[in-house]
């Protein structure tokens, strides 16, 4: 039997998780930061969503610093974005994970995951979007993530969710 591949929720599907489903998150970010913290420095105060502007992508330009007005390179964007969902049950996010671009720590990914849960890439674009369905406001969402004492990304927690359209 072939596995399926498994995607992010949509929007629809986040407005359709139970308390239920909010209260194994929580529990599952709850165990997954303890394990994270065996291999890297979660900072103790929230940060504002690292997401930049509502471009698709962030820019910044290389300059020849002879010649000012000469641009040399431009680089799209600085973080890579990642969530981490219940394998059984994919529409339940755990956290998401932006790291910075270029020498980020190596992390042991499927210790750290375990059987239970798996760790999938997205846009920035994408992110943002489920990002805004679990956590509508910014209200600082992400904690930075220490590695050698560099900041190495950011990361969320589905115990820290306040969405809008949580049932009663």
């Amino acid at each position: 039997m072939l596995a399926t591949a498994i995607n992010p929720p949509t929007l629809e599907e986040i407005k359709k998780l139970t308390m239920f489903d909010v209260a194994i998150m929580s529990g599952l970010a709850d165990s997954l930061r303890n394990t994270l913290k065996e291999y890297i420095r979660i900072d103790p105060y929230t940060m504002a969503d690292p997401f930049g502007s509502d471009d698709d992508f962030n820019y910044s330009m290389i300059l020849d610093k002879g010649e000012p007005t000469r641009v040399v390179a431009m680089i799209k964007d600085e973080f890579s974005y990642s969530v981490i969902l219940d394998k059984g049950e994919p529409t339940r996010v755990v956290a998401m994970i932006i790291s910075k671009l270029g020498p980020s720590p190596n992390l042991p990914w499927q210790s750290i995951l375990g059987n239970g849960l798996v760790r999938l890439s997205l846009s920035k674009a994408s992110a943002r979007e489920l990002k805004n369905g679990l956590m509508p406001k910014d209200t600082n969402n992400f904690y930075q993530f220490r590695k050698d004492g560099k900041v190495s990304g950011f990361i969320m927690f589905a115990f820290q969710i306040c969405g809008q359209n949580w049932p009663a």
